[in-house]
């Protein structure tokens, strides 16, 4: 064993008891879902976890009367207070740890597997995400739907994704920083670099959820966090490099001599089981989605693209257009994969950004078009007989709220410019 055996000052061993307490609880959770086809066996583990939450949030906290819980956003009301019950568990921990173990001088062997299961899971996490990335899955381009709404209408979090998804080259730079980052951490010699490339590529990640409210705030700075525990470990040898420019020690804390065969040949084993998990799994799951993506066609025989309602009539007379009308279709957006929007305030729709977004299919025996919920859905809300006297109109009939409804959609040759992807080497004024 090859670890400094020096003794630590008071503070650094208070420091650490906390940060050990604070991560196991931050990367437990991650390494239990990592292992394959264990839900059932760590299952009781997560019931506890809520237990706990709603319990500290009622006795405790008080965020909420009752916490939602984490779905597509990581910042619900069950995020917060777990985090908060994390926090006070690792103080309440660490001075019990203080107390009980204040003879001990330094924690080197201990911080050693902390570092390196740590290291191990920003890298899992470098991979997760990177790699869906570089597959440009994680922020898609504007679909016509998106295009179709006014910048003004959609929220920070929406504007931002848009921004990363349009260009397919940015992104799969990120994600391919993202994986180098996270193969530099796989190995000793090349750690200290993977930690202070993860450093910037997390921390201009939480930046972005910060500036632009995005809901995955907690756990982006957790692996801030995690970041900078990593570099905390190596503080001398960055000082003396980046400020002091005298020449830095060599790393001690990621190296520890096995002494048994076994063990050595255990420790490669489980190396390759990792890469092969957090690597190849994950990038093979992403190629199996692109492909998916990728292979959404039209639904015949409605052509994609952005239709203007030239009628529009509920009941007995034409509804012309009037501001605060919540009936009205403006609109209408057919998209690849049967899925699309209409620009109303109409409920029947899932509101999103001031349009009513659907899902659709054609049962081109009856000349039926039905509107759904999800793509999934067996039984539509809206069903109505269509007609396409030609290339460019579709009209549609049927009843709407115990009313015949009649709406004639005509397709538009309307041009996004955003759409074009323009790129210009030579620039002769500003756009």
């Amino acid at each position: 064993m090859n670890l400094i055996t020096s003794p630590w000052p008071l503070w650094r061993r208070i420091i650490f008891r906390f940060c050990f307490i604070l991560l196991v609880f931050f990367t437990f959770s991650w390494w239990l879902s990592f292992i394959p086809a264990t839900y059932k066996m760590i299952e009781p583990y997560f019931l506890f976890t809520d237990w706990m939450v709603n319990y500290a949030n009622k006795h405790l906290f008080h965020l909420r009367p009752v916490l939602v819980p984490l779905n597509g956003s990581g910042d619900t009301s069950y995020g917060w207070v777990q985090l908060y019950l994390y926090l006070l568990l690792s103080v309440a921990g660490c001075i019990i740890w203080s107390v009980t173990d204040r003879k001990r001088k330094s924690y080197n062997k201990l911080n050693y597997w902390l570092v390196l299961s740590t290291r191990y899971f920003v890298a899992m996490i470098a991979f997760i995400y990177g790699i869906e990335k570089v597959f440009a899955l994680q922020m898609s381009q504007p679909n016509l739907s998106q295009l179709a709404t006014p910048l003004g209408d959609f929220l920070p979090m929406r504007f931002s994704w848009l921004f990363i998804g349009y260009s397919t080259p940015y992104q799969v730079f990120s994600g391919v920083m993202e994986m180098i980052a996270g193969l530099l951490l796989l190995w000793r010699r090349t750690a200290t670099l993977g930690a202070l490339m993860a450093t910037g590529v997390f921390l201009n990640v939480m930046m972005l959820n910060l500036s632009y409210d995005i809901p995955v705030k907690i756990f982006s700075m957790q692996m801030v966090f995690v970041c900078f525990f990593l570099l905390a470990n190596e503080y001398e040898r960055i000082v003396c490099f980046f400020i002091l420019n005298r020449p830095a020690p060599a790393c001690t804390v990621y190296h520890y001599t096995y002494p048994r065969k076994w063990m050595r040949i255990g420790r490669v084993v489980l190396k390759l089981a990792f890469i092969v998990l957090a690597f190849g799994m994950q990038f093979y799951d992403m190629n199996k989605y692109y492909k998916q993506v990728h292979s959404a066609t039209e639904v015949k025989p409605i052509k994609p693209g952005l239709y203007d309602v030239a009628v529009f009539t509920h009941g007995k007379d034409s509804v012309a257009f009037a501001p605060g009308d919540t009936l009205r279709w403006r609109d209408v957006v057919f998209d690849l994969g049967g899925s699309g929007s209409v620009k109303s305030s109409d409920t029947l729709f899932r509101q999103r950004y001031h349009r009513g977004y659907f899902y659709y299919s054609a049962d081109t025996v009856k000349h039926i078009l039905n509107f759904k919920k999800s793509a999934a859905d067996s039984v539509a809300y809206l069903s109505l007989a269509y007609e396409m006297p030609d290339a460019q109109t579709i009209k549609l009939k049927g009843m709407y709220k115990t009313e015949p409804l009649y709406v004639e959609l005509r397709k538009t040759n309307h041009r996004f410019q955003l759409a074009e992807h323009q790129f210009h080497w030579l620039s002769e004024y500003n756009r």
